[in-house]
């Protein structure tokens, strides 16, 4: 990808927004391993390769902030080893880049596949992703958990049969009805003059997805959609948009763009007038870095946690909290944790319990069957892959935060509404975003 501008942002500006610089990029490479065995392009019985697919550069970036650290982490919960098979394992990991674009994605995944010789692939971060690693896994036999993207987009996304499923590919994370149940209760604490909703719905894989969706869910639930129009990733004048929206008098508003469209978006709003009274965005203002880039314009923006310190959960591996876990990404990196942060360490967690769990984890029908049967409490919580709303896919409940002044960095995020998970407590408020 070159510095070309995107969404109003180039290159070099976004990665800096969200926090990767050159040494992130090019500096030391992510692949690692532990146990001594690296790049050998074979795997030996006692070594297991998990291969992993995140969008490192690119657009997308702020996805994959906490890679480094979380490969870090894994092995060094691991640096004894495991058994699985009744004998002793070690874990190599290797790291690509998708460079935020869905070919690049696929081109990586089939490297892994037939040149790493990987056992088994996770991937995380938006279908641009999730889609085209699980394809590659689908079509070569390839065991493989994804996650971060709504499980309609990955599912229908893929042509998947209702009630069938995948059989090597599964998925964590939730749709449509949990979005509901996340912005909704937030929309109905909120004191309006109309039930109309501001929409800025991009011609994605992701956005379609609410379109077609959470669009019904919400005239359903008695709110009018009011549609800012399908278009292209990328836009850098969203006038048409905004004065659809003014027009329409919608004060709720609601999103699913590619981060940098929404600090162009989100910055054209205010100076054309446009500020609702909530915003509940999704796809968009899920890191700090976001927040920081828009400064007092992020201020009381809501968006859907499934992972923050404040969740209760805790490491299948080695017990650490969700706290101590973006308590140690602070301390190492100086940075502030990011909700990609517990979802990236748990595709880890699921795949060592899917090898522990096989009785031969170079058996890929069995690993892809441990997957697809999994059941575990991890650092994204209790997770049923069994139960989902497709064979394959365990749902989390996210609940509403927003982006308020912090203490010890920029910005932090208090959770505001809790209605869809209880487990997780209240911090603070619901406050309107229009309150300065």
């Amino acid at each position: 990808m070159s510095d070309a501008s995107v969404g109003g942002m180039n290159r070099r500006s976004f990665l800096s927004a969200v926090g990767l610089g050159a040494a992130a990029i090019g500096g030391a490479p992510l692949l690692s391993a532990c146990g001594g065995l690296k790049g050998t392009g074979t795997s030996s019985s006692d070594v297991l390769k998990i291969g992993y697919v995140s969008p490192q550069t690119g657009p997308l970036a702020g996805f994959a902030t906490a890679d480094n650290f979380v490969v870090k982490q894994i092995q060094e919960a691991l640096r004894n080893g495991f058994t699985s098979g009744g004998k002793k394992r070690t874990l190599e990991i290797v790291v690509k880049d998708t460079q935020s674009n869905p070919n690049r994605a696929t081109e990586v995944t089939r490297q892994l596949i037939n040149s790493d010789k990987v056992d088994l692939i996770v991937g995380s971060s938006t279908p641009d992703t999730t889609n085209p690693v699980a394809d590659q896994c689908e079509a070569n036999g390839i065991p493989n958990v994804t996650t971060i993207a709504p499980w309609e987009a990955w599912f229908h996304g893929r042509g998947g049969k209702p009630g069938e499923g995948f059989k090597y590919t599964t998925l964590f994370f939730f749709g449509m009805q949990e979005f509901a149940d996340c912005f909704f209760p937030m929309w109905e604490r909120m004191d309006v003059s109309n039930k109309n909703v501001a929409a800025l719905w991009p011609n994605d894989t992701d956005a379609n997805a609410f379109r077609q969706g959470l669009g019904p869910m919400m005239e359903k639930s008695g709110y009018t959609v009011i549609d800012g129009g399908a278009y292209q990733d990328g836009a850098t004048d969203f006038t048409a948009q905004i004065a659809k929206f003014k027009e329409s008098d919608a004060e709720l508003f609601t999103c699913t763009p590619i981060p940098p469209d929404f600090q162009t978006f989100w910055k054209q709003a205010q100076q054309q007038g446009f500020r609702p009274k909530l915003a509940t965005v999704a796809k968009v203002m899920l890191f700090p870095s976001e927040a920081e880039a828009l400064g007092q314009l992020a201020s009381n923006i809501a968006t859907d946690f499934w992972w923050s310190p404040a969740h209760p959960y805790t490491s299948a591996l080695d017990g650490k909290s969700a706290k101590q876990l973006a308590d140690d990404f602070a301390a190492a990196t100086g940075k502030q944790w990011t909700q990609a942060l517990g979802s990236v360490y748990s595709l880890f967690e699921i795949a060592i319990q899917a090898f522990k769990d096989a009785s031969d984890p170079k058996d890929r029908d069995e690993v892809a069957s441990k997957l697809r049967g999994m059941k575990i409490n991890c650092m994204s919580g209790n997770l049923d892959f069994t139960t989902g709303p497709q064979p394959g896919i365990a749902i989390q409940h996210p609940v509403g935060g927003q982006w308020r002044k912090g203490e010890r960095f920029p910005w932090d995020v208090v959770i505001v509404d809790n209605t869809p998970n209880k487990d997780v407590p209240v911090g603070g408020d619901l406050k309107p975003t229009d309150a300065r």
